[in-house]
C-alpha cells in the first residue's frame, strides 16, 4: 500500500504552491460575467465589456497567483497578461478595418461585372434605376485595376534595380566613403518625403522634358518610384549586412570574384529579406492617391497604354467615387463601388505578401544535409 501512495504524494509535492491548470479559464469566465454585470448597470457595449473583463481578469489572476504561488510568479503572470493585452489592443484596429471593409465591400464585389467592366458611359440614371428598381449596380473597376497593376509594375521595375544596386554599393563597396555617406543622407531624406511632393516632382520633371500637362501612367510610376526606392534601399541594405562575412571569405578563398560572390552567395542568402522589403515598398505605394491624381489624372474608360493618356487606379477610383458620387442617392451605389474597390485593394496587398513568401522560399539557399 505504501508503494501505491508514493506516486500520489510525489505529484502533490510537485504541484504544491501552483494554481491548477483550469485557473485562467475560471478567472476568465468570472471576469466576463462580472464585466457584463457592471456594463449592464452603466450601459452595455461590446468594447467596454472587453476592457472591463480584461482588467478584472488581470487583477483576479494576478491576485490569486500572489496568494497561492507567491510574488515572483504573480509578477510573471501580470507581465504575461499585459503583453497579451497589448498584442490584442494592437490587433483590434487591423481586425476592425478588415471587418468593416468586408461588410461594406462584399456587396460591391459580388455585383455582376464589377471586376470586368469600367465606368465608361455610366451616369446617374443607371444608379437611380438600381436604387429604385433594385437592379444590380452598373459599372466596375476593371479600368482601375488595370491601371493600378500597370503603374505599380512599372514603378517596381524602376525601383527594385536602382534600390538593390544602391544597397549593394553601400554594403559591399561603400566602406564609409564620402559618396556612400552622401547617398545614405539623401536616402534618409527621401524616406520622409510626403507623397504629394513626389507627385509634384514627377509632374515638374516631365513638364520640363516632355511638355506641359503631361499626365500618363508612366509619370505616376516615376512618382511612386521616388517613394519606393528609399524603402528598397534600406530593407535590402539591412538584409545584406546580416549575411555572415564567413560566406564571403570562403568564396574569396576559392578564387571567386567579388561580383560573382555577391551574385551567387550574398544575394541568394538575403533574398528572403529582400523580397519582403520589396513587398513592403509595393504595399507602401499601391494605395497612394495624391501623386497619382497629380501625375496620371483620372479616367473612366480602359487605357492599356501606360505611356499615353490619363489612367485610373484603385485609390483614385475610391477617391472620386466618394468625393463625386455618380448619383447622390440613398443607398449610394458609388459608396458601394468604393468599398468594393477598397476590398480588392486589400486582397491585392495580401496576394503580394503571398508572392513574396513564395519567391523567398523558391530562391532561398537550400540547406545541406
Amino acid at each position: 500500500m505504501t508503494s501505491t501512495l508514493n506516486p500520489v504524494r510525489k505529484r502533490s509535492a510537485l504541484t504544491k504552491g501552483q494554481l491548477p491548470k483550469w485557473a485562467p479559464y475560471a478567472v476568465l469566465a468570472a471576469a466576463l460575467v462580472v464585466g457584463a454585470a457592471v456594463l449592464a448597470l452603466i450601459g452595455f457595449n461590446a468594447f467596454g465589456w472587453g476592457i472591463v473583463s480584461a482588467i478584472l481578469f488581470t487583477a483576479g489572476l494576478s491576485g490569486w497567483s500572489r496568494v497561492v504561488e507567491g510574488s515572483r510568479r504573480a509578477t510573471d503572470r501580470l507581465a504575461t497578461c499585459l503583453v497579451v493585452g497589448a498584442f490584442l489592443i494592437a490587433l483590434l484596429p487591423l481586425i476592425s478595418v478588415i471587418w468593416t471593409v468586408l461588410i461594406n465591400g462584399l456587396p460591391g464585389l459580388l455585383d455582376p461585372g464589377f471586376l470586368t467592366t469600367s465606368m465608361n458611359g455610366v451616369t446617374g440614371s443607371f444608379d437611380n434605376k438600381s436604387v429604385e428598381e433594385g437592379t444590380p449596380v452598373v459599372g466596375g473597376i476593371y479600368h482601375a485595376m488595370l491601371g493600378t497593376v500597370q503603374i505599380t509594375l512599372l514603378a517596381t521595375a524602376i525601383s527594385v534595380p536602382v534600390g538593390l544596386l544602391t544597397s549593394i554599393y553601400l554594403v559591399e563597396y561603400g566602406n564609409d566613403r564620402p559618396l556612400s555617406r552622401v547617398i545614405t543622407f539623401f536616402i534618409d531624406v527621401m524616406t520622409g518625403i510626403p507623397s504629394i511632393v513626389a507627385g509634384l516632382f514627377a509632374a515638374a520633371f516631365f513638364f520640363a522634358v516632355v511638355g506641359p500637362g503631361t499626365k500618363t501612367g508612366a509619370v505616376a510610376a516615376v512618382a511612386l518610384s521616388v517613394l519606393m526606392i528609399p524603402v528598397v534601399v534600406r530593407s535590402s541594405e539591412e538584409m545584406l549586412k546580416i549575411v555572415p562575412n564567413e560566406l564571403r571569405e570562403a568564396a574569396y578563398a576559392l578564387g571567386v570574384r567579388k561580383w560573382r560572390t555577391i551574385l551567387k552567395v550574398v544575394i541568394p542568402t538575403a533574398i528572403s529579406g529582400i523580397a519582403s522589403g520589396i513587398t513592403l515598398a509595393i504595399a507602401r505605394v499601391i494605395g497612394e492617391t495624391a501623386p497619382i491624381l497629380v501625375t496620371a489624372g483620372f479616367a473612366t474608360g480602359i487605357n492599356a497604354n501606360v505611356f499615353s493618356g490619363w489612367m485610373a487606379s484603385l485609390p483614385t477610383f475610391i477617391y472620386t467615387q466618394i468625393l463625386n458620387p455618380t448619383s447622390p442617392s440613398n443607398p449610394d451605389p458609388s459608396s458601394q463601388r468604393a468599398w468594393g474597390a477598397a476590398l480588392v485593394l486589400i486582397i491585392l496587398v495580401m496576394l503580394l505578401n503571398l508572392a513574396a513568401r513564395l519567391v523567398a522560399r523558391v530562391f532561398a539557399p537550400k540547406a545541406g544535409r
